[in-house]
């Protein structure tokens, strides 16, 4: 059965997406937390190097991969336990969002950014599952956490893509959860609304930006701070009952019924 990894000495941590944003302060929450943590990047590496130097402790590492390639993945995975000798935490943070309006999209457009899409947000977190289970299994202790969105549940009409790509995350969590519970393996989800990164700083600050602040009863919208906290909870002290569940993290800016 499954167990806090509080008390692991020194877990190790891979959080993908974690030159910016909510990856960032996930690395960075761990890593106060005494978690050795890889920080993945795909192209920014001197804000990968940022996050590095940003980081509490010793024993953190960067890697670089495109996790929309499985081939890719599976070298960053292979790296990641050649640097460490162990990997306890997973966190599938890293996605893109691009607009795709089914009504404007020429329909080559439309396949390029739909395939890129899936491809990142939802094949990357699962090429990446089951090359961590690999490791994990034998093990029998893991943690994985996948970062969804609000838009899983409240639909994405101008990125259609991204909103089925991140309602299959939230499936293929659910569905890991039940397959590799008697593993010692959980699987657990967070559902952001908007949270104030340098990805969404044009939609905060452009014409539409009291339109998104109306969306959010608190009266603003959330910090990576905020959705990094839960997520090191997750990763290091949430029950085991929990596997399988997903936590709207979104400022009652969506509520399921």
């Amino acid at each position: 059965m499954a167990t806090s990894l509080s008390a692991v000495t020194q877990p190790v941590a891979l959080v993908t997406g974690a030159s910016r944003g909510i990856g960032r302060s996930v690395a960075q929450f761990l890593a106060q937390r005494g978690v050795r943590v890889a920080v993945h990047f795909q192209r920014n590496e001197v804000a990968a190097q940022e996050t590095l130097l940003s980081l509490e402790g010793e024993g953190h590492a960067v890697f670089a991969a495109d996790v929309a390639d499985g081939a890719q993945c599976e070298d960053l995975i292979k790296r990641v336990l050649q640097h460490f000798g162990v990997l306890d935490v997973l966190v599938n943070n890293a996605g893109i969002y691009e607009d795709h309006d089914i009504k404007a999209s020429s329909y080559p457009e439309w396949r390029r950014l739909w395939q890129r899409t899936m491809e990142a947000n939802l094949s990357g977190p699962a090429n990446l599952t089951y090359l961590a289970v690999q490791h994990m299994r034998p093990r029998g202790t893991g943690r994985i956490i996948n970062v969804s969105s609000r838009g899983a549940f409240r639909g994405e009409p101008m990125a259609p893509a991204y909103g089925a790509a991140k309602a299959g995350l939230n499936s293929f969590g659910q569905s890991m959860a039940r397959a590799l519970a008697p593993d010692g393996i959980t699987f657990f989800t967070v559902a952001p609304g908007w949270i104030a990164t340098d990805m969404a700083q044009p939609s905060l600050t452009g014409p539409k930006a009291q339109e998104v602040l109306d969306q959010h009863p608190l009266g603003r919208v959330g910090t990576p701070d905020e959705i990094a906290e839960v997520v090191a909870w997750l990763a290091l002290e949430a029950p085991a009952n929990l596997t399988g569940c997903i936590i709207d993290a979104n400022g009652a800016s969506y509520l399921r019924t």
